[in-house]
């Protein structure tokens, strides 16, 4: 019920609006216009729709992981290799898609942890997939209903090394814009527990996908945070208080006229942001104009919570739905 009503919503806004090609839309707001530009690599050979989040895999920036058959049952994550232009920006697909790992249910939180442990956020059923290395299975499941987060997640992030609040795991929940703290703990087993999850603040624009702003990229002035936002057609930014969270007064539009942004990931080589829309031609997007962020070992440091001890660096419109 909820996909037809998702392709019924997409549909009248395409012909009401005449945005029947997502990327003719899209258009980076005219303060950061000078500076970012986007570029639409179109869809990715062999994922099947509706586009999940997506990431770039660890220790090998030029393959690209995307969710497949996002919120279903049948869900899986993708992978396919990128192609590079003589700048290191990613300009296409260098081969098809092949399937990765079980991801059912993958929307658009695609984010590596400690260990580098996968974890998915898991719409509608209010979950946080893990997938451990070389797994092709979801090893743990965690029902965040037992642990207070309203259903169901949409994004995920792992705050970066260098900004406030860094090792803390985010999660935001769509369609509501609940924005929480997951703290974590080894299981014993090479996956995480969830301890607790905090509710932060509350953020419009039906949430998805996380991107932390590389530090010293132009125009960002103080520690920031993207969000893909699927409901309002846009790319929200904020500045981010001494948790890492998003402080409300300072959204301001990055990137309008989307249908479905949905994941958001950072390009390891060159910062660029890479976000996947589900729907709206499920598309690749490619922002670019940031700085290069640290190495990928200081990227992602381990959780600093009182149950997890860490030894060193380790190197994640209320009516949609969906479908």
């Amino acid at each position: 019920m909820k996909r037809a009503f998702k392709t019924f919503l997409f549909l009248f806004l395409s012909i009401g609006l005449g945005l029947f090609n997502q990327a003719l839309a899209l258009t980076v707001d005219p303060f950061y216009a000078g500076t970012y530009t986007a570029v639409d690599l179109g869809s990715v050979p062999g994922v099947p729709a509706n586009y999940g989040g997506l990431t770039l895999k660890s220790g090998d920036s030029n393959t690209l992981l995307i969710g497949g058959a996002a919120n279903t049952a049948s869900g899986q994550l993708y992978s396919i290799g990128v192609t590079r232009d003589g700048s290191s920006h990613i300009n296409g697909f260098s081969s098809k898609a092949s399937v990765f790992a079980d991801a059912a249910y993958n929307d658009g939180g695609v984010v590596y942890g400690p260990g580098d442990v996968l974890f998915l956020a898991r719409w509608p059923v209010n979950g946080l997939g893990e997938t451990k290395p070389g797994s092709t299975i979801t090893d743990k499941i965690v029902d965040l209903g037992l642990l207070g987060v309203t259903p169901s997640p949409g994004g995920l992030a792992f705050v970066p090394s260098g900004f406030p609040g860094a090792g803390k795991l985010k999660l935001v929940s769509w369609s509501g814009g609940q924005w929480y703290t997951l703290n974590i703990a080894p299981d014993g087993l090479g996956t995480f527990d969830v301890t607790s999850a905090t509710h932060e603040v509350t953020i419009g624009g039906g949430p998805e996908g996380i991107f932390y702003v590389p530090t010293g990229s132009p125009l960002f002035g103080t520690p920031s945070v993207l969000v893909s936002e699927y409901s309002a057609g846009a790319v929200g930014a904020y500045e981010i208080n001494s948790n890492g969270d998003p402080i409300l007064g300072t959204r301001r539009d990055f990137i309008t006229g989307l249908s479905g942004a949905e994941g958001a990931a950072i390009d390891p080589i060159t910062g660029d942001f890479l976000f996947s829309t589900f729907g709206g031609g499920n598309r690749l997007i490619v922002v670019k104009g940031f700085v290069p962020p640290p190495p990928p070992g200081g990227q992602v440091p381990e959780p600093a919570t009182g149950v997890l001890l860490a030894s060193g660096m380790a190197g994640i419109l209320a009516w949609r739905r969906r479908k």
